[in-house]
């Protein structure tokens, strides 16, 4: 199942957290696709940001409003009707929800409620998609991938809130949203890289932020291994998803990983060092010698489900996926129109998909 643009053009799509990191690269290629795209989302968190830099905010309309609000939440999306709801917007960041757990709870979790409830009241949704987080799963630490079946977890607030929201899109579906002939999916995906982050406290941006002012970025967790996809990765595997949700709604229902294969496994260390080797001067890291906020050291998917029933797979190896963020980051340094730049890597992204 490719991405099929004839099937977007002109379909209803509300996207949450469309100011965010994956919101602004989904909004910019569902408006490609030609969908009729409107967002839902706080202003950018970060100063620059995607949203202003690509300049999303001149070509997909939304409201910038609190997910927490339910009212606000619902008469946007009453107004709008759409067909089809994606729930990026989140509070996004492990170490972030070690310092602010209340609201970290109240932003994923309740900001999810509030979204399933109003899309109750909203007769014209056939299909939600709900992004969570490859760090929902009980993680062992063992070297295997985790499957869809097996048991959520999370040891720090952010990924135990998003096993809580995986649990409460489960009883929605079961209770509400099927009965109403409304399909229900939940999207795991693993590490994401790009050009675009500036998030803090993540690794590309961190990276480049040190290195462009001549400083050695300090890994807080360098052995960490992760399952690092570029974000058009996943964002096809949404998509390709949200398509099958719509044409064949009880098959596509359910929760579904989207994570690389393990050539997509690496290190920290080791993803610094594979992009030392492409930066465009001085490029120095040193490991940290204080003590970190736990996270978890080996983490890897099982995406068998998304690859065998929806015909997914990343299409761009880690290589490459390096390659193409600092691509991105270089012509932003360069002054070159970022729109013009986004819409370029994901029209080759797309055409290598079909």
């Amino acid at each position: 199942m490719a991405v099929t643009p004839a099937f977007w053009i002109g379909r209803k799509v509300l996207l949450t957290g469309h100011t965010g990191f994956k919101g602004g690269w989904l909004a910019l290629w569902l408006r490609q696709l030609g969908a009729d795209v409107r967002g839902y989302a706080l202003p950018a968190a970060t100063t620059p940001a995607l949203w202003q830099v690509a300049q999303v905010e001149s070509q997909v309309a939304g409201d910038l409003a609190d997910i927490r609000d339910i009212t606000v939440l619902t008469s946007a999306m009453q107004r709008f009707e759409p067909e089809l709801v994606l729930h990026l917007a989140a509070q996004p960041l492990v170490r972030e929800s070690y310092r602010a757990p209340a609201e970290t709870y109240a932003t994923n979790v309740m900001g999810t409620v509030n979204l399933l409830e109003a899309v109750r009241a909203t007769l014209s949704v056939r299909a939600v998609l709900v992004v969570t987080t490859d760090k929902c799963y009980e993680n062992h630490e063992w070297v295997w991938p985790y499957r869809e079946q097996d048991a959520l977890g999370g040891f720090d607030p952010y990924s135990n809130s998003k096993a809580c929201v995986e649990l409460l899109c489960a009883s929605y579906r079961d209770s509400f949203l099927r009965a109403s002939g409304v399909a229900l999916a939940t999207a795991r995906a693993g590490n994401v890289l790009g050009g675009g982050d500036w998030s803090p406290e993540r690794l590309i941006p961190d990276i480049f932020r040190a290195w462009q002012e001549g400083r050695e970025v300090v890994l807080r967790y360098p052995q960490a291994t992760r399952p690092w996809q570029h974000v058009l990765d996943p964002l096809m595997g949404y998509l390709q998803l949200a398509q099958g949700l719509l044409s064949n709604p009880e098959p596509h229902a359910g929760a579904w990983n989207f994570g690389p294969d393990s050539a997509g496994l690496a290190t920290v260390e080791e993803v610094v060092r594979r992009l030392a080797e492409r930066w465009q001067g001085e490029a120095r890291w040193s490991n940290s010698a204080d003590a970190q906020p736990h996270e978890a050291g080996l983490l890897a998917l099982d995406s068998s489900k998304a690859r065998q029933l929806l015909g997914w797979s990343p299409r761009w190896s880690l290589d490459a996926t390096l390659q193409h963020t600092l691509d991105w980051q270089l012509a932003w340094q360069n002054g070159r129109d970022m729109n013009t730049v986004t819409r370029e890597q994901i029209a080759v992204h797309q055409g290598e998909t079909q």
